[in-house]
């Protein structure tokens, strides 16, 4: 027995052991001396010594090694080599380590005669497996029940092997491992569920081949449903296990819409170009002809600049050709956003947001992406170049490319382009050292040059030649002069003076044709300018205010409110340049003068005629703001909590000196404030006019005070209230749907959801921000309902119009928008409104998602108005397989 535990204990290494590859000597023994010589050349010629190293390449190749590596192993129990076997076991927390091949185990034998490797399971004491394998090679990871491994061929069989493969799962009976890039499965489960023992779905794989990182190609395959095979399947099929951007094709949803047809939506096909930019191209088609066309390309240099193009076109039929409500109809839209990063290029920028197309594009597109945006009014895209040159002085330079387009009356403005430079202020008499102080230290100048191209069209003639029919342009010259300095230590005067040299290509002329008894209007082409000029100078103070509540012995929950006062006074100068004005005498038949009517050839050019009257006009302006100091709430704050009152309170008005008539100007008032932990925002304003109306409603010189009325008649208000709360903004959490609201506004529409959710549910690129599994939160036995997620948008408008007796609300809405997870993984949302003038709801949209682990449903509908449709989706969330899902829309009838 003791020999027995001694010779147990040798083959026991403490720390592990290694087997260092055996260095065997060459087969056959080559002399040199023994070859013979030529025979012609054998008494003259002696072989050299480059002549023996050349004959003494060994013709008979050796027998490769069978480790050409080092070995490292180790176990816990206990490493076992048996030389009549010829095999080395390991028991217990096995581990052996060969080059880039890796294999913890239970329990792994290494036969030196066959040249393989077994690793398997060990039995614990109540019968139960454990410690099931591991092989590791490269990047590649496989967890087996048992795995046998070559050495030689690097084959390998492995049973019950459980692997991921670019964010899918695979579960095989038994796999054979070719080489490191082929593995052949049967019999093998392929799922992207999280639960790897109880899958929400699998395809069953009965044979297939598997590259990882690339593909799986299997025979026949179908889909199983928590087990239960379903009739989803394919006599062979193809799935991609890429982790890089790869180029493939879009499968498309389908539905059918009453006046064209069945249709396939957003199919088509994207190219992965490269790793800076690439491009997806969609397209959509109904069985009556119409169709569609969409452009979509993201690029992004990293610390250089990013962005996205996109470009939509649609032919759409109405009817059938021959029928009397045949129409043809085409419509584009051209998207660009671009955004420069500001450390790539300090000294210079470009960016681009850019926003056109047809007016009627988002009213009559047939695309589900394009819901939350059809009740956009207005168009507007910018595209901009600045560059500062540094320097003292310093000077700005930009140019910028504008466009804005009114939907509703298909007018369209442009600027094409406008090119600003700018000189920074010049301190003539600055103190070089410090800061200025003083009238004179103050005074500054600097200069400004903008030229403008300014364009007005409509949508009928956009990108056509008739839009530069019209065009303006102009140059605009300014030198502003200004200082300012403390006047009796607490007011605070500034004083400025503006030059202006304005430029202008287009000129007028007018006269009256005594034939056509008509003003006639003639347009002039040339360089003209004329010079203006004005004056003004402000006075204000700052004015602070203290309540305080707080008596001793007594903690009242208000302790103080301040009050802020800015009160200002301002005046005008705006001499008249009549030296630019002419007149025309219009004559009767009868050769009477009837009226003189004056005109300046500058009033259509791009910026105006210059003031022909006198003005001289002072300013009254005070601006409040209301805090207070309260209790905190939380007794162990050891500083008092400070709330906003009124952000401000704004009054305004004017005198005009040299008015003949009318010198008061309406009394302006403005407000706003944040009240429920600044979650809802207060704005109101209303307009007062000090002067009264006569019979036909029109206003006149006179109080109305004194004609029987109020100090001021109220002749409009406003006031709006919106209302942002959610479950996460208690919990400091971030708004989810980031990327569907980013599609919203680049359509121009809000980001609150007010008018719906951009949603096209087969569209991974606006549905990837699903909400994060919440299991704290949903697991059995939980107190779901102790927290459920929620967010509300509210949004209130009232307008008042009492300017000529009206006495009218003109508009009264409320809008509204949120969403609620009631049940674990079930949300419901609605937008909606509702327009309490015309007693009548506005767009309404409801929602609702349903969370299936692997798998997403979702149902939009739109249950009234013109625009009624709705749409259902159910597919599998992994971007690998989603192109695995069923999808049903009905659109609306545009024949309602």
């Amino acid at each position: 027995m003791f020999i027995n535990m001694c010779g147990f204990a040798q083959d026991r290494p403490n720390s592990g052991g290694e087997i260092h590859p055996v260095k065997k000597g060459d087969s056959v023994a080559v002399n040199v001396n023994s070859i013979l010589k030529p025979k012609e050349a054998a008494s003259t010629v002696e072989l050299t010594e480059k002549g023996q190293d050349s004959i003494k390449n060994d013709s008979v190749k050796p027998k490769p090694e069978f480790l050409t590596d080092i070995v490292n192993y180790k176990a816990k129990d206990y490493t076992s080599f048996n030389r009549k076997e010829q095999k080395l076991y390991l028991y217990n927390e096995a581990e052996i380590i060969y080059g880039d091949m890796e294999i913890t185990a239970g329990t792994i034998v290494i036969d030196y005669s066959k040249n393989e490797v077994y690793a398997g399971r060990i039995k614990d004491s109540l019968g139960e497996y454990s410690q099931h394998p591991v092989f590791k090679q490269g990047t590649q990871v496989v967890e087996p029940d048992s795995i046998r491994f070559n050495i030689d061929t690097e084959k390998a069989l492995i049973f019950n092997s459980r692997t991921e493969q670019a964010g899918g799962f695979f579960d095989s009976e038994i796999s054979k491992k070719e080489n490191d890039s082929v593995y052949f499965v049967q019999n093998a489960k392929y799922t992207t569920s999280e639960n790897r023992e109880d899958p929400e779905y699998y395809f069953l794989l009965r044979k297939a081949k598997v590259v990882p990182d690339e593909k799986v190609a299997t025979g026949l395959t179908n889909m199983f449903i928590y087990g239960v095979p379903t009739p989803i399947g394919l006599p062979f099929a193809y799935f991609p296990l890429t982790k890089k951007q790869t180029s493939g094709v879009i499968f498309p949803s389908f539905g059918e819409q009453n006046d064209r047809g069945y249709f396939l939506q957003n199919g088509g096909y994207y190219f992965a170009i490269n790793d800076y930019f690439d491009l997806a191209v969609l397209g959509d088609y109904y069985t009556n002809g119409s169709y569609g066309i969409r452009l979509e390309s993201k690029y992004n240099v990293r610390y250089k600049f990013n962005g996205n193009v996109s470009f939509r076109y649609e032919n759409l039929i109405t009817s059938e050709r021959g029928f009397d409500d045949y129409a043809k109809n085409t419509i584009y839209n051209i998207r660009w956003s671009h955004s420069q990063d500001t450390k790539s290029s300090p000294n210079s920028r470009f960016s681009a947001s850019v926003n056109l197309g047809s007016s009627s594009y988002y009213q009559n597109s047939i695309n589900q992406t394009n819901v939350s945006s059809f009740l956009n009014n207005t168009l507007s895209s910018s595209v901009s170049y600045s560059k500062t040159f540094q320097g003292e002085p310093q000077v700005n330079f930009s140019a910028t490319a504008t466009h804005s387009q009114n939907t509703n009356t298909e007018t369209i403005n442009m600027t094409l382009p406008t090119i600003q430079t700018s000189v920074s202020r010049i301190y003539p008499f600055g103190n070089k050292t410090g800061s200025n102080k003083g009238i004179i230290e103050n005074l500054n100048f600097q200069y400004n040059l903008i030229a403008e191209n300014s364009i007005t069209t409509t949508d009928s003639l956009f990108f056509k030649k008739e839009m530069w029919d019209d065009a303006l342009m102009g140059v605009q010259h300014s030198i502003p002069l200004s200082t300012n300095f403390k006047l009796f230590k607490y007011f605070s005067l500034s004083a400025s003076s503006n030059f202006e040299e304005n430029w202008t290509f287009n000129t007028i002329n007018k006269y009256y044709d005594t034939d056509l008894e008509e003003e006639v209007t003639v347009d002039k082409s040339g360089f003209d300018a004329y010079r203006t000029y004005n004056f003004s100078t402000s006075l204000g103070t700052t004015v602070y205010g203290m309540f305080n509540f707080e008596k001793e012995g007594k903690d009242r929950k208000i302790k103080a409110i301040r009050h802020v006062m800015r009160p200002s006074v301002s005046y005008n100068i705006n001499p008249a340049f009549d030296n630019y004005w002419d007149s025309y005498e219009v004559v009767s038949a009868d050769g009477l003068v009837e009226e003189e009517v004056d005109f300046s050839r500058f009033e259509e050019s791009l910026y105006g005629a210059p003031n022909q009257n006198f003005s001289s006009s002072v300013g009254l302006s005070l601006s409040n703001n209301l805090e207070a100091k309260v209790r905190a709430k939380d007794s162990t704050a050891t500083e008092d909590k400070k709330i906003t009152l009124l952000n401000n309170l704004n009054f305004s008005t004017a005198y005009n000196f040299a008015g003949d008539s009318l010198q008061w100007s309406p009394l302006r008032v403005s407000g706003g404030t944040q009240i429920l932990d600044d979650k809802m925002s207060i704005n109101f304003g209303a307009v007062l006019d000090p002067y009264a109306l006569d019979n036909n409603n029109t206003k006149i010189d006179a109080y109305n005070i004194n004609n029987g009325g109020s100090l001021f008649r109220l002749t409009s208000a406003n006031l709006t209230m919106n209302y942002t709360l959610s479950s996460k903004t208690f919990s400091g959490e971030d708004e989810s749907r980031e990327n569907s609201r980013n599609e919203t506004l680049r359509s121009g529409g809000r980001a609150d959801d007010l008018f719906g959710v951009a949603e096209d549910f087969a569209d991974q690129r606006l549905n990837n921000n699903q909400q994060e599994n919440q299991d704290e939160q949903k697991e059995s036995g939980s107190l779901y309902n102790y927290k459920v997620p929620w967010s509300l948008n509210l949004a209130y408008a009232v307008n008042y119009s009492n300017s000529a007796r009206q006495n009218e609300i003109s508009s009264h809405s409320l809008m509204f928008s949120g969403d609620v997870e009631f049940a674990p993984r079930w949300t419901v949302g609605a937008s909606s409104g509702y327009d309490l003038k015309n007693q009548g709801f506005t767009y309404t949209q409801l929602r609702f998602e349903r969370d299936l682990l692997s798998w997403r449903m979702n149902f939009s509908w739109v249950p009234f108005s013109s625009r009624s449709s709705w749409n259902f989706f159910i597919g599998i969330k992994s971007s690998i397989l989603q192109d695995i899902k069923y999808e049903k829309r009905k659109q609306s009838d545009d024949q309602l």
